[in-house]
């Protein structure tokens, strides 16, 4: 029997659950928090301050984080980071409550809340190759799901709810939140136990972080997968940071028009992560990776050039296709061939090189918007994802890939799944 024609074990769903429900929070406090920063200051810094600091946690903390999860159980890791957040959430709400809410309070909270995210991400990203064996097939199989209800409950069912329970209460969208990290964290308990990995020699925290980050960037194949989002995050925030601007001035977009133009994307992002399993087993996986991020780069060039915002909008659908598809194919990759006792720190250091290049990113945008005209950084943002997708091509290619999987197989023995598929012929690459 292959690969494909097992099914994915009953934990997984016991997986899946807790982070359907937490995405669904995630989306609530993702539009709330700036709406309530927003009821406290119009100053423009204010509001980046909080908004910043979210991400300020893989910033500071990404690798070393990743060294800790590797030491630590990672089940345990994450119930307790869903629990702590679901304490941390209420102390918010309380001051709202009681009408002592501010700046200050919300940036320590958002800060907090991506340090939990950081461990729980970080943790469930390495606890999900154990439970499905590194099994390739499975695990695109269960990344797609994972990915599909990310998208849909952190981007279309949560930022309006979130809105909508606002206008009940400044504390409300908080405490639902707060709700959702609870039932996360119950439901996280009942995962079947793995065992930890090997514990390697006794080394200092930062010896070890500092290993596997020289892993990512010694593996061809991972360093291509690590700065494909990297290189993409530059690319995509300079859009990002001005999209509001060129829809409007160059599309004639309003409001309303402007929020079915993200839904777009949005849209396609699923339709990318559906399609994602099947990509791979009909051109490889190396060439699926290459072919969607050209077909990132194209999609760009085309907004940027489109005539009117019905275009626009299916260009960025077709941009959210190929990165939903590039993040089920990726991360199962990456998950099907790095060592248990390395999954956590390769999967964080290519998680902080992504953030790291965010600011880069908006601030080219920025700059080129003012320095040029509205559409350059849109253009810019097309030659930059389409150099990285001919500079990474041979770093991901079919043949590369096919090693490095054959080479997990053998360093995981008899029992890792792929070493008792039959021989199959290797997939072109067909660039």
């Amino acid at each position: 029997m292959t690969s494909d024609a097992r099914k994915l074990p009953t934990g997984f769903g016991r997986l899946w659950t807790p982070q359907t429900i937490s995405s669904l929070g995630d989306g609530v406090t993702q539009a709330a928090l700036p709406l309530l920063a927003l009821t406290l200051t119009r100053d423009p810094m204010a509001l980046a301050v909080v908004t910043a600091a979210g991400t300020l946690p893989w910033l500071l903390f990404g690798v070393l984080g990743g060294a800790l999860v590797d030491r630590w159980d990672r089940r345990r890791t994450m119930w307790v980071a869903d629990a702590a957040r679901a304490v941390l959430l209420a102390i918010p709400a309380a001051a709202a409550a009681l009408d002592v809410l501010s700046i200050p309070l919300l940036a320590a909270v958002a800060f907090l809340l991506g340090l939990g995210g950081l461990f729980f991400d970080t943790a469930a990203t390495a606890y999900l190759p154990d439970l499905l064996r590194r099994d390739p097939a499975l695990l695109e199989r269960a990344n797609s799901r994972l990915r599909g209800t990310q998208t849909a409950m952190s981007g279309f069912a949560g930022p309006p709810a979130g809105s909508a329970l606002l206008a009940l209460g400044r504390a409300v969208p908080l405490l639902t939140d707060a709700v959702s990290f609870l039932l996360s964290a119950l439901l996280v308990r009942t995962l079947p136990a793995m065992p930890r990995p090997v514990p390697e020699a006794r080394e200092s925290l930062l010896r070890q972080a500092r290993a596997g980050a020289s892993y990512v960037f010694r593996d061809r194949v991972l360093l291509g997968l690590a700065l494909r989002p990297a290189v993409g995050n530059i690319a995509f925030l300079a859009v990002e940071t001005v999209l509001a601007l060129f829809a409007h001035d160059r599309l004639g977009i309003d409001t309303y028009g402007f929020g079915l133009l993200l839904t777009a994307e949005a849209t396609g992002g699923l339709l990318g992560a559906g399609i994602a399993s099947y990509l791979g087993r009909r051109l490889g996986t190396g060439t699926a990776l290459t072919c969607t991020a050209a077909v990132e780069g194209l999609a760009i060039l085309g907004l940027a050039a489109a005539p009117n915002p019905y275009v626009a909008g299916l260009a960025l659908s077709v941009c959210g296709a190929g990165m939903g598809a590039t993040m089920v194919l990726a991360p199962s990759l990456r998950q099907a061939i790095v060592p248990a006792h390395l999954m956590g720190r390769v999967a964080s250091t290519s998680r902080m090189l992504a953030m790291c290049a965010a600011p880069i990113g908006a601030f080219l945008g920025g700059w080129l918007a003012t320095a040029y005209d509205i559409r350059t950084p849109l253009f810019a943002a097309a030659v930059l994802l389409l150099a990285m997708t001919a500079v990474t091509a041979s770093m991901t290619s079919n043949r590369r890939v096919e090693a490095a999987l054959r080479a997990a197989a053998l360093a995981g023995g008899p029992d890792h799944p792929a070493s008792k598929e039959p021989a199959q012929e290797s997939a072109p690459d067909l660039l």
